[in-house]
């Protein structure tokens, strides 16, 4: 049994699935809790998300970069865990499947 599971509906109404929920490993390490491209350029950014492949470290959609989206887009790394005091549900983590966009819950 995988760490995650699909949300109830996925995110989605129609409820959708995940080909790439049983294929996540352990989170890997993390380091210093910042998006790098967006240091460089000296912007702010809102949230974190932690590429569960590689260790990948970029801001959210609802930062001025997205970095975390590039890097999916550059990749094709599907899963990325939200990370930091921005996650939403108090007690909660999640993560998001860009290529199922899909929603994801520990188990």
């Amino acid at each position: 049994m995988g760490r995650w599971r699909v949300a109830p509906d996925g995110g989605r109404p129609e409820g959708r699935d995940c080909a790439h929920v049983d294929g996540i490993g352990p989170a890997p390490e993390v380091g210093e809790p910042l998006c790098r491209e967006c240091a460089r350029r000296g912007w702010a950014w809102v949230g974190l998300r932690l590429c569960l492949t590689c260790g990948h470290l970029g801001c959210c959609d609802s930062s001025r970069g997205a970095h975390a989206t590039a890097h999916y887009e550059s990749t094709g790394h599907p899963i990325a865990r939200c990370l930091g005091t921005g996650c939403a549900r108090p007690g909660r983590r999640w993560a998001w499947c860009y290529a199922d966009e899909v929603y994801l819950w520990p188990r």
